[in-house]
């Protein structure tokens, strides 16, 4: 081969491997969620020195002012008969500072901690996720340490892209009885592609008493999710939930239904929604109630929730503007479906303001409405009017 051939190889090499450069520059935001084509594009088409670990650091500060209506019932809820009542105030509710550092490629740790929770005793709050996590692909992550188990919608929500004010009633019940919120204890995650249905799935195996607390009595709560995408235009999720546990040499169970949707209107409006069912055994009341004041056995201490959460969004597209919300969650909550129906309905009507995209900097204003089917005196159940503005702002 003469050095002309030779020289015009060289040069359609280097000319080739330039172009390979510049189309995975560009398809890069596409597949970085697809770990095995990241896998081909960084280490075997164009490898880079990686320098480990890499830092990354954010997070969110929530502020807001309460003031509740209904006379006698303080801004925690609790009804008051006789003296003073601390009807408004202002508050700090979520200081969040997140970390994750990504050990190697696949390897990552995440830590989240809630600063404001010093407000209160600390000594089971403050650490939020911590948790290590390895990609072997899209296919199977595997996670371990303290983290949300997959079981149900809300699971997959980070607090700051909330569609209401809160997380449902239903999901600190439910958190309460160690089938959602920080829990510790070990995951499996992926998904896949079934025909032209994207599915993805969880399950976890935790100790289901809560976070930053080891295991009391030996049992386990086992937990699966599955989700399937049936409508990629209108972003049409279905999901379903189910879980076993042994609590204290008890069985128990607990399952659930969700689905999102998302309906663009025309190119300023747009609706979605969402919504879940939920129904477990309530053993956190029945081994909280006195024994001599239990009623059946654990099978008979019910959980039913329900909630519907329309929303109507409208972008402005300003700088500092960015669209108007409004929502209106309604919640179906009987925590003793079957000994002592007590049913809590709630209307959490609220018009909220983004100034930054993806919720970064906004202002929610609204009010939580609870009516319960039978006021307790100088209790939590009790009927309640709470007004809220909340300001919020990520980092």
């Amino acid at each position: 081969m003469t050095i002309e051939r030779k020289s015009a190889f060289k040069y359609i090499g280097v000319s080739l491997l330039s172009l390979f450069s510049c189309v995975s520059a560009f398809a890069q935001e596409r597949i970085e969620t697809d770990t095995i084509q990241v896998f081909q594009d960084k280490v075997i088409i164009n490898p880079v020195d990686q320098k480990y670990p890499k830092f990354k650091v954010n997070g969110i500060f929530q502020a807001r002012y309460l003031d509740n209506f209904k006379n006698g019932v303080d801004i925690n809820g609790l009804h008051h008969s006789e003296g003073a009542v601390t009807s408004n105030s202002l508050e700090v509710k979520r200081m969040r500072v997140a970390m994750k550092a990504n050990v190697m490629e696949n390897l990552e740790v995440v830590a989240l901690v809630n600063l404001a929770d010093f407000k209160n005793d600390p000594k089971t709050r403050v650490l939020e996720n911590a948790y290590a996590k390895y990609t072997f692909s899209r296919y199977l992550q595997v996670q371990i340490g303290q983290f949300r188990p997959l079981f149900g919608l809300e699971e997959t929500y980070p607090a700051d892209v909330l569609k209401s004010i809160d997380y449902s009633n239903s999901y600190y019940v439910f958190g309460a009885n160690g089938w959602t919120s920080f829990q510790v204890g070990a995951s499996i995650m992926g998904s896949v592609d079934l025909g032209k249905v994207p599915m993805s799935y969880g399950v976890s195996i935790t100790n289901g008493n809560g976070k930053n607390k080891v295991d009391t009595d030996n049992g386990k709560h086992y937990s699966s999710r599955l989700l399937f995408n049936l409508n990629e235009k209108h972003n049409l999720n279905v999901g379903i939930s189910g879980g076993v546990a042994e609590v204290q040499r008890e069985t128990v169970y607990g399952y659930g239904v969700e689905a999102t949707a998302k309906f663009p209107i025309n190119d300023r409006w747009c609706f979605d929604f969402q919504t879940e069912l939920k129904q477990a055994d309530n053993h956190d009341l029945y081994f909280k109630t006195p024994v001599e004041n239990r009623l059946g056995d654990i099978r008979d201490y019910v959980v039913k929730s329900f909630y519907f959460l329309p929303n109507i969004r409208y972008e402005v597209g300003k700088k500092h503007f960015e669209a108007v919300e409004f929502a209106c969650r309604y919640e179906y909550l009987d925590e003793n479906a079957k000994l002592d129906s007590n049913v809590r309905q709630t209307w959490v009507p609220m018009v909220s303001i983004e100034f930054l995209k993806n919720y970064a900097a906004r202002i929610q204003v609204g009010m939580q409405i609870d009516n319960y089917k039978k006021n307790v005196e100088n209790t939590k159940v009790y009927n309640s009017n709470l007004a809220f503005v909340q300001f919020q702002c990520r980092f």
